[in-house]
């Protein structure tokens, strides 16, 4: 206990706004000299800065754990709880907010400053009227005074961010929590000023300083707000009511609500408080609503507590006096904070012990573990950290080496990176601070200290920036602020070629029904203001509903999407897409979703009218598919008929004929030329549509392939150049199904295949030789390992040619002996096909008898 301990001792207890910390100040400015703790280091940095308006910087001194300004001539000192100078004689002392003494993490330095911290002539401990039994048990000589609040402080009930008045502090438990409601208050209100308690002075204070000028409406910040940070709000808003508290995610106690909320309403301005949700664990409940209307916060049972001055005799003696059990009454153990954890990881260490052997090194390796944990690493990382340190502590001169010191710094000092990475910087740069600022650690602290504030002051520089132009949308807030916070009543207009601008501020396209973002701004960024170009467009799409509906056929076309369904398109812009019907030729349409929010009689219009061009178009390019779904849904149609046409229909309009050769077989005159006027050509090797190969009817089979596939394998690259008959092996039109056959390194187009087979059979004489004519394969582009390959599958074989001395060749002779027919198993169907599963176990096909194989070619 100071020896100061039986002079005047004031407690003046309250609600926030009551004007504590100024009385505080008040007091500490009209003595000669004075200290007051803060639980922030930015509430420090804050009172720091008045006082040195009123006394002069040369008299004014900041301690914190990473910051300190001490001039010789220091009178008047602000400082964090935990860096009060107690053995310093000064006049007046005060702790603020020494209800923090409940805190598990760290209350046991409040509750050491409540009990130890004295001035010579006036002790003054601020804080919540929930102190009030603490203070009578603990300090019964104080004379408590109560202070009412300024203003009121009342219930607004759940507002969404949409709907929050300006001047808004919406209050958040994690930095990624306050990220993103920072950046959903982008969206919807053009931005946010952000404070966390990780932040730097300098980045909080530039933060803070958007705010207040009303460059900003809306503020995201944690639970630092509540530690008396003042600042011009007017609601305060809870996007959640639980934290995690180092140990657990727990629901907030009623007094830290009341703290948080106690930021609404400043000096005789009234405030509100409320949540982002109606219902649930994020709610409020009314028990907690009343208590915090009525400034009724349950009163503290207990404080924690661990020994201020503990026992630096041994390492040994050093941890029993750090877990030594306060004395019966309202003090609890405090629970084992960071600083003691790697204090007994370091004891374990036999090198550690071999240097600790004296009370002073005791001293210094405890202040060495004192060093906060500022990137939150963890007790084991950390400890390693300290460990480092200390072993530099402990040996030669006991400095930090400046190569190791130095070389940090130079890591850190790197302006790259996002808001994550340089707040990451920065919290890493705060330890180095930390190390410059013990004067015994280094040999030149004052240099590294220096340099440490440059770095940091570039970094907190840098985040500034990085936090306004990730959180801030300077062009919307002006647009807010000019035309209000209801996004409906935004002056939109959509020009002749569908720019859309709101106030001469071009925001995006509209095409087709879809409104596109303008390419230099993230969509994100802008849907507040697409939500109100959406809400202002209606009359402009009912228009466009009107217009489509009435289109003429020139006005559609069918549009290839890579990997998906294929399109209707409408002017250039897709307003319907193909899926798998019931049979290829019959696809399923579905409007596009941007026409979702037209009227559905606008739909229904614009349905029908798209069925009918679609209609018109299969039946003008794809007839075949009609007509073979005729015959498969004829009974009087035969089986060799209905196979036929279910495997020209499963292949899309061509198929192998070696697929369907006993069908061919079976067929009767009838049937073949029912079939040939569906428009099938039995060719020498395969079945197809002549018609399907036009580039046209080409694309429009490959469209009805995707939509049967639902774009899971796009045949969109597999047409082929407008009246190419030859081309190279690795075209994708070269892949089977696409109407060319691969022969070799050139695939030829079926119909030529089928002319060259014609013009073959036409010149030969049974099966004799003879010399093939082959001017049309040549005039084609065919080279001669094509042609060989060509004849070889249509069933002809070279002839041996005996040649005399000096005789010149004589042209080749070929033979026709008739194509041999694969094995079924040979040919996979398609997947999906209902016959795939047994394709493995279909029976090897009867060799065609002779005098049937010449017929084949027809």
């Amino acid at each position: 206990m100071s020896e100061f301990a039986q002079r005047p001792v004031t407690a003046v207890l309250g609600p926030t706004n009551t004007g504590k910390t100024h009385l505080a100040i008040e007091r500490l400015c009209g003595h000669s000299s004075g200290m007051i703790g803060f639980p922030l280091r930015l509430l420090a940095r804050e009172v720091y800065e008045r006082v040195v308006a009123i006394k002069g910087a040369g008299r004014v001194a900041l301690i914190t754990g990473e910051e300190k300004i001490v001039p010789p001539d220091a009178r008047w000192f602000l400082c964090t709880a935990e860096s009060m100078p107690l053995e310093r004689e000064l006049g007046f002392v005060a702790i603020d907010e020494a209800q923090l003494g409940a805190d598990p993490e760290r209350g046991h330095v409040f509750t050491d400053r409540l009990l130890r911290a004295r001035g010579r002539d006036e002790t003054m401990i601020l804080g919540s009227d929930a102190l009030r039994p603490m203070l009578k048990a603990l300090v019964p000589e104080a004379e408590i005074i109560g202070r009412p609040r300024f203003s009121t402080l009342s219930y607004a009930g759940a507002r969404k961010l949409s709907r929050l008045p300006r001047r808004s502090a919406i209050v958040a438990f994690s930095a990624e929590e306050v990220y993103a409601v920072a950046e959903a208050i982008r969206r919807l209100r053009g931005g946010a000023a952000v404070v966390m308690g990780a932040l730097s002075p300098r980045t909080r204070n530039a933060q803070v300083a958007m705010f207040q000028a009303g460059e900003v409406d809306y503020l995201v910040a944690t639970d630092a707000i509540g530690m008396g940070l003042n600042m011009d709000v007017a609601h305060v808003a809870f996007a959640s009511m639980t934290k995690f508290d180092g140990h657990r995610q727990r629901r907030l106690t009623v007094a830290e609500m009341a703290q948080i909320a106690g930021r609404a309403g400043r000096h005789q301005r009234d405030g509100t408080f409320g949540a982002l949700h109606e219902e649930g664990p994020a709610a409020f409940r009314p028990e907690e609503v009343l208590a915090i209307e009525a400034h009724e916060i349950p009163r503290l049972e207990h404080l924690y507590w661990r020994d201020g001055a503990p026992d630096l005799a041994s390492i040994d003696a050093l941890i029993e006096s750090l877990e030594a059990r306060p004395p019966a009454g309202v003090l609890r153990a405090a629970p084992q904070a960071i600083d003691l954890a790697v204090l007994k990881r370091l004891a374990e260490e036999d090198w550690v012990r071999v240097r600790v052997r004296s009370p002073a090194m005791v001293a210094r390796l405890w202040a060495a573990c004192s060093l906060p944990d500022f990137r939150k690493l963890g007790a084991d990382p950390h400890a390693r950290f300290v460990g480092r340190v200390f072993r530099h502590l402990s040996e030669g001169r006991g400095h930090v080496p400046h190569e190791w010191f130095a070389e940090e710094i130079a890591r850190l000092d790197h302006l790259n990176g996002d808001v994550e990475t340089i707040a990451g910087r920065i919290a890493a740069a705060r330890s180095w601070a930390y190390i410059a600022h013990r004067a015994d650690w280094l040999a030149d602290p004052a240099y590294w200290a220096e340099r440490t504030r440059a770095v940091e002051t570039r970094l907190s520089d840098t985040l500034h920036d990085r936090l306004t132009q990730r959180f801030v949308d300077r062009r919307t807030t002006v647009l807010l602020r000019q035309i209000g916070a209801d996004a409906g009543a935004l002056p939109v207009t959509v020009d002749p070629d569908g720019a859309v601008s709101v106030e001469d501020q071009p925001i995006g396209r509209l095409e087709g029904f879809r409104f596109v973002v303008a390419p230099d701004a993230r969509a994100a960024d802008k849907r507040m203001l697409l939500s109100a170009a959406e809400k202002r467009l209606g009359r402009e799409l009912q228009r466009r509903a009107e217009a489509l509906a009435a289109a003429t056929d020139d006005a559609f076309a069918l549009q290839a999407v890579p990997g998906g369904a294929p399109a209707i398109g409408w002017h250039g812009a897709p307003v319907a897409m193909l899926g798998p019907g019931k049979r290829i030729g019959a696809p399923q349409l579905r409007l596009d979703r941007a026409l979702d929010t037209l009227a559905a009689p606008a739909r229904s219009a614009i349905t029908v009218r798209l069925r009918t061009w679609l209609a018109a178009m299969l039946k003008r390019h794809t007839p075949l598919f009609e007509a073979l779904a005729a015959i498969l849904s004829d009974p009087e149609a035969t089986p060799a008929e209905r196979s036929i046409a279910a495997a020209l229909d499963d292949g899309a309009g061509f198929v192998a004929r070696d697929m369907v050769a006993d069908a061919v077989a079976q067929l009767d005159a009838a049937g073949r030329r029912r079939l040939r006027r569906a428009g099938v050509t039995f060719g020498a090797i395969d079945l197809f549509d002549a018609r399907l190969l036009k580039p046209a009817a080409a694309r429009w089979r490959l469209a009805l392939l995707a939509a049967r596939e639902s774009g899971r394998d796009d045949p969109g690259d597999a047409i082929a150049p407008a009246g190419a008959t030859v081309l190279p092996g690795d075209h994708p039109a070269a892949r089977p199904g696409h109407g060319f056959r691969r022969f070799g390194d050139q695939a030829v187009r079926i119909d030529m295949v089928e002319r060259l087979a014609l013009a073959l059979h036409g010149a030969r004489d049974g099966r004799q030789p003879f010399a093939a004519d082959l001017a049309l394969a040549t005039s084609i582009g065919l080279t001669p390992p094509t042609i060989a390959r060509l004849l070889t599958t249509l069933g002809f074989r070279p002839v041996p040619v005996a040649t005399g001395a000096g005789e010149a060749p004589p042209a080749q002779q070929w033979r026709w002996q008739g194509r041999q027919r694969p094995r079924a198993t040979s040919v996979a169907p398609r997947p999906g096909n209902a016959f795939a599963a047994l394709a493995d176990l279909a029976p090897v096909p009867a060799r065609v008898p002779a005098h049937r194989r010449k017929r084949q070619h027809d």
